[in-house]
């Protein structure tokens, strides 16, 4: 009996078609996380006020400085699974995934740790408001220990999406959404649990979609075309490691750095107070809003280019990244026209405040920047990332990530003297460096070598 095969093959075919197709899910998967977050913001935002936002926010941040590991290698691991599809290797693939999964378990673990012993220390480092402080620890600290399930969640959606699947993590988002929406109303506006119960309605949420994506992955393994056993999960291929390491550092660094950079630019946003604070957590859900279509078509394109390359076709790879610039030049006009018509209405749906509404107007320019620096980064981060190429990610992390975010929002925040504005504005600018260092890696056409 013939199987009906879950992958995708991406080297033959139409390519908007197939990008598009490939990247609906992810948008919707992207979506639906946003708008969960967006919840958290917004209950919390109307049940504990500018405090609980404050305390989201900055929890939020160091949450998610801990996660650089997991999303660098994951993404690594994505585009490794998609090159050994493109080659033909499907024998290699499940041995892949037990050395992946295995040690990045054991680094959730180990960065639990860590988190949870120097969590207040963290929150002194990013200046976080005293009104909000133990509200922020309490979000923080659940948050963490749940991270084993956020990175198992995000393992199991990379691989899926290596193999062409876009479809299943969905779904899968799709369950942890409503639990969270659901977890949130009855945690924060029922019992009260403030921006604690925020957090561990997320956590519950991802836990109980990873479990599921789990019986999902080993029940279909046939249907995906790769086959594991418990052997993998328990000896560490040693090529296939420092091939994950080799790719995964540099994502990982890249990821990290970024974080961190924003982590600099925001503690310094928060010693401007309690109202400037709160309101960078609204920005930071409206500019994923924007990062939505960028994002998906960045890792749809770095899978399609992963098999490409593979496969040694060569030609798709410039129609992959002229459609996905296409796609998210337009997404980011739209995007600018509806923030500048309808500012307070869309702000307005996360606080009624006068403070917050009159920050809003100040944030505007810098706002549709992050959106056209958001539509540049993604075809140049699908070209750089499905390369593999560790030398170009391990430069654009530098440069973007620690470098021009910092120095730029230094210049404008403290050398020009505008404040938070200021910090805004030079972490929106360095939102270009990818396009910049894509366009060089492209022209110099050292992305057809695969680095793995």
């Amino acid at each position: 009996m013939e199987v009906k095969t879950l992958t995708t093959d991406f080297t033959k075919g139409n390519i908007p078609k197939q990008l598009f197709r490939f990247a609906s899910p992810l948008f919707l998967s992207s979506l639906l996380q946003v708008i969960y977050n967006m919840v958290d913001m917004i209950v919390v935002g109307n049940v504990v006020g500018d405090v609980g936002l404050s305390a989201v926010a900055v929890g939020g941040d160091i949450s998610n400085m801990l996660l650089f590991l997991g999303m660098g290698f994951a993404n690594a691991g994505q585009v490794i699974i998609a090159q050994y599809l493109g080659a033909g290797k499907k024998k290699q693939i499940g041995r892949f995934i037990g050395t992946m999964t295995t040690v990045l378990t054991i680094a959730a673990i180990i960065l639990s740790v860590i988190g949870i012993i120097f969590c207040k220390v963290f929150l002194s480092w990013m200046n976080t408001p005293k009104e909000a402080f133990e509200e922020a620890l309490a979000y923080s600290n659940i948050c963490i220990i749940g991270m084993v399930f956020i990175y198992g969640y995000n393992i199991m959606s990379a691989i899926l999406r290596g193999l062409g699947d876009a479809k299943h993590p969905f779904i899968f988002v799709s369950i942890a959404s409503v639990m969270n929406i659901i977890l949130d109303i009855i945690f924060v506006a029922v019992l009260s649990m403030g921006a604690g119960g925020a957090a561990l309605a997320t956590v519950i949420s991802q836990c109980i979609s990873f479990i599921f994506s789990v019986i999902f992955l080993y029940k279909n393994r046939e249907n995906l075309g790769f086959d594991i056993h418990k052997k993998d999960f328990l000896h560490i291929d040693k090529e296939m490691f420092a091939a994950l390491t080799k790719l995964g550092i540099p994502m990982a660094i890249k990821s990290a750095s970024i974080h961190f950079s924003k982590l600099f630019v925001n503690s310094w946003i928060n010693s401007y107070g309690v109202a400037v604070s709160a309101f960078a957590g609204v920005a930071n859900k409206v500019n994923s809003i924007s990062n939505l279509l960028s994002n998906a078509l960045n890792t749809a394109g770095s899978s399609m280019v992963g098999q490409n390359i593979g496969a040694k076709t060569y030609k798709r790879v410039p129609k992959i990244a002229l459609t996905i610039t296409a796609a998210t030049l337009t997404i980011a006009t739209i995007m600018s026209i509806l923030i500048c018509t309808f500012s307070n209405q869309i702000f307005g749906i996360f606080s009624k405040e006068e403070g917050i509404l009159i920050i809003a107007k100040e944030y505007l320019p810098v706002a549709v920047i992050i959106f056209f620096a958001s539509a540049c980064r993604a075809p140049a981060n699908a070209v750089i990332n499905g390369s593999g190429n560790y030398k170009i990610n391990f430069v654009t992390a530098i440069l973007d990530g620690i470098i021009l975010r910092i120095g730029l929002s230094v210049l404008f925040g403290l050398g020009l003297n505008m404040e938070y504005v200021g910090f805004w504005l030079g972490d929106a600018l360095a939102g270009f460096t990818p396009m910049i260092i894509g366009l060089i890696f492209y022209f110099s056409g050292k992305w057809k070598s695969v680095q793995n």
